[in-house]
């Protein structure tokens, strides 16, 4: 949705929603490339605060009418998504104490 339209006279905008959008992934596959659960934990907590940046990106594009409130709607759907599976999985994390979990196995 940032290649086409109006985003495209906007760079700044276009390029801070895709950097916030492009974190919360990155930030995940290097928290679970940590081996370590407070880590990991701690790379999750980063990916949330983007998914919640981007959530307010997508907000904004709204106001200023670079998405449709239907487009934005499916955006926010899925940003809840991400938002909800980091979460749980922080929360998992979170429940195991700083210790690894059984059978976690430090080879990819």
């Amino acid at each position: 949705m940032t290649e086409v339209g109006p985003t495209l006279k906007n760079l700044k905008f276009r390029d801070q929603i895709r950097r916030s959008s492009s974190s919360a992934p990155a930030n995940i596959a290097e928290g679970f490339g940590r081996f370590r659960p407070t880590e990991f934990a701690q790379f999750l907590r980063i990916a949330r605060a983007s998914l919640f940046e981007t959530r307010n990106h997508i907000e904004d594009a709204v106001t200023k009418k670079y998405f449709s409130e239907e487009d934005a709607s499916n955006l926010l759907c899925l940003q809840v998504r991400a938002t909800k599976a980091a979460t749980g999985l922080l929360r998992y994390l979170e429940s195991c104490k700083g210790k690894a979990p059984t059978g976690w196995n430090r080879e990819p």
